[in-house]
């Protein structure tokens, strides 16, 4: 005879909710992360964003270092675009520098790159000392060392017996260039890596067709490079708009001769540290933020027509 015996199961949402892990409340687990972002955020809100914000209040300003921050509304604005021929100048200086200083050295850069990559042996060398000047050039320094080399009497006067290109309006303001053009290491090197990674497959197919070594770079390295290309394009268009060591280096500080060498933020140097109108170079910090913002937005838009990227196919 068999003896059945009712045992009682357990209701399953009630065993569920016994054996199911308990998850901690969302703000008990971002606890953590902001723990290791403290230290970021709290320097990019002290060291960026509270001075920006200081400095967008003090281009309202009449500002001297000295006495206290008088509100004068749009005036440096205004003087700044409209009685302040110097400005000018040194927004035309700053822009020719741009085009002079930025396809030298992206086309340096990648003939060095090119070289590189074709080299058999001694190629970690020959980075490391191409690399060099990116590190050095920004210093005073090497600026200053550049100054003797163009001034009168200096190496390229002994050369090519053009004379001191420092002392030149119409040469200065390339020599500043060439010393930007000379830190192309930085840019070589990103080149070097994106040559890399370009398949030799491509560059068999094209000799199959019948494609020369130019044909070949035009066809297969260019299209392929270009997103690497328009990398540094970016970067060095950004970093040639706030050029200041050379230029200070090389007129003494002046922007000499005859304002051929006054860069933006050189200019911007002078009214606030010089002149002592905080004000004033403050609403040009602003204009020449909003100015690289722009130019940046319109390389990004562009880049639609040159860029490709392998993984969207054609665009």
């Amino acid at each position: 005879m068999t003896t059945t015996t009712d045992v009682p199961v357990p209701a399953a949402g009630k065993a569920g909710a016994s054996t199911a892990p308990k998850r901690r409340p969302k703000r008990e687990r971002q606890g953590p992360a902001w723990v290791f972002l403290s230290p970021w955020v709290l320097g990019a809100t002290v060291l960026t964003l509270l001075p920006m914000a200081v400095s967008l209040y003090l281009s309202f300003t009449d500002y001297d270092l000295f006495n206290p921050p008088r509100w004068v509304g749009l005036r440096n604005y205004v003087q700044m675009f409209t009685e302040d021929p110097r400005y000018w100048r040194s927004v035309v200086t700053t822009l020719t520098y741009v085009v002079i200083a930025v396809p030298l050295q992206l086309a340096l850069a990648l003939g060095v790159a090119l070289a590189l990559k074709s080299m058999k042996g001694g190629k970690g060398f020959y980075r490391s000392a191409f690399y060099a000047p990116s590190l050095l050039g920004a210093s005073m320094s090497i600026a200053l060392v550049w100054r003797a080399i163009f001034n009168d009497g200096g190496t390229v006067d002994h050369l090519l017996g053009t004379g001191g290109w420092v002392n030149k309006p119409g040469w200065a303001l390339l020599a500043v260039a060439l010393l930007t053009v000379w830190q192309f290491g930085a840019p070589m090197v990103i080149f070097l890596a994106g040559l890399q990674q370009i398949p030799g497959e491509l560059y068999e197919a094209a000799a199959v067709d019948g494609a020369g070594k130019w044909r070949q770079f035009l066809s297969v390295t260019v299209p392929m490079l270009s997103p690497v290309l328009f990398f540094n394009l970016v970067l060095q268009t950004i970093q040639a708009f706030q050029v200041f060591t050379p230029a200070f280096a090389l007129s003494a500080g002046k922007g000499g001769p005859a304002d051929s060498t006054l860069v933006y933020t050189l200019y911007l140097y002078d009214r606030g540290f010089v002149a002592s109108h905080m004000g004033y170079a403050s609403a040009m910090a602003w204009v020449l933020l909003i100015v690289i913002g722009v130019v940046t937005a319109v390389l990004f838009r562009t880049s639609r027509s040159w860029v490709f990227y392998a993984s969207e196919g054609d665009r």
